[in-house]
């Protein structure tokens, strides 16, 4: 097994292109010293505002911490956020040729109000983008002249229309045609079929919904957990994928691959401040250490870090090299 410093090192020159939801997650700042004399609510001074890739555009600043090589593909309006959140992609030189603007239609914005390290409340400005087969016959014809240069693909769903059955279909063709990797993060709002992708990444109650199945309380330890063998064991029939990697939060990760015994990997014992963009962390780094040559079981247990990392930060947060090494305590 390699070291965790020749994996990093590996990384750097990967090429891998995000497809999928993009939006722009922007943060409101202050602290509650009052309740509204109008209302039963805090009223929020606020200090300051910051802005953030969000949504698959997430997975792709996750990624550009690690490689110099990050492409995005997907929609957004044409109006001042698409500007902002291209602005904040292009600072990152993360590659913006995919993006194509849909005419009269907003980019998706969610916009956190933090008081005091407190999360108040998300106000969400989307209205699901509905692509015509023009917009899908330009993104795959963009992917035919990249994908000889790309190392992997990553499908992030966020159930907002990007992705539907044909064009996930027609791009797992194209990429299954150069034997790159390809992986998945679903939704599970947006029920397709991922047949023939090199891994897919539900957390515990996505799993149990795409396998028809109702959920169920998690059993310890999750290795003898009947029901989630049972979730896992029709994915990946329905799917016919070469590994499912089932996040289960508090119970850390397990790995499924036909024919194989399940790989169980440890959750890392954290304070846990916010859980948003840890499941972007996690299939970003998945997939990197997938396109490095790490065996599926590492490439599991560096996501599975990643993501306890992510999970102590307060915000849409990635996480550096220097923290992932940290992380493995003796450098992996």
């Amino acid at each position: 097994m390699p070291p965790l410093r020749d994996l990093l090192a590996r990384f750097r020159d990967k090429h891998v292109l995000v497809i999928g939801d993009l939006m722009l997650d922007e943060f409101v700042w202050g602290r509650v010293g009052r309740i509204s004399p109008e209302a039963p609510v805090p009223v929020v001074e606020v200090s300051h505002e910051s802005a953030y890739p969000g949504g698959a555009a997430n997975v792709a600043r996750n990624l550009r911490e690690f490689t110099d090589h990050v492409s995005v593909m997907g929609l957004v309006g044409d109006d001042a956020h698409a500007e902002i959140l291209k602005r904040l992609l292009a600072a990152q030189n993360i590659q913006l040729d995919g993006i194509q603007h849909l005419s009269g239609h907003p980019t998706i914005v969610k916009t956190r109000i933090i008081a005091r390290q407190q999360h108040v409340v998300r106000v969400d400005r989307e209205t699901p983008f509905q692509p015509d087969a023009a917009c899908h016959a330009r993104a795959l014809a963009h992917l035919e002249t990249i994908l000889p240069t790309l190392d992997a693909v990553i499908l992030e769903d966020y159930g907002k229309g990007f992705l539907t059955q044909s064009f996930v279909e027609s791009v797992g063709t194209l990429v299954r045609r150069t034997g790159k990797i390809l992986t998945v993060d679903p939704n599970p709002r947006n029920d397709l079929r991922w047949t023939g992708v090199t891994a897919v990444k539900p957390n515990r109650a996505e799993a149990f919904h795409a396998a028809g199945l109702p959920p169920s309380d998690a059993a310890v330890p999750a290795a003898n957990d009947p029901a989630l063998l049972a979730a896992a064991s029709r994915l990946l029939a329905r799917w016919d994928t070469q590994m499912l990697l089932i996040t289960l939060g508090e119970q850390g990760m397990m790995l499924f691959r036909p024919g194989q015994s399940p790989h169980l990997v440890p959750p890392i014992p954290r304070e846990v401040f916010d859980l948003s963009g840890a499941g972007d962390t996690a299939i970003a780094l998945f997939t990197l250490a997938l396109a490095a040559e790490a065996t599926p079981e590492r490439a599991a247990e560096i996501a599975n870090h990643a993501g306890s990392v992510v999970i102590g930060k307060l915000g849409t947060a990635t996480l550096t090299p220097a923290e992932l090494s940290a992380s493995f305590a003796d450098g992996g």
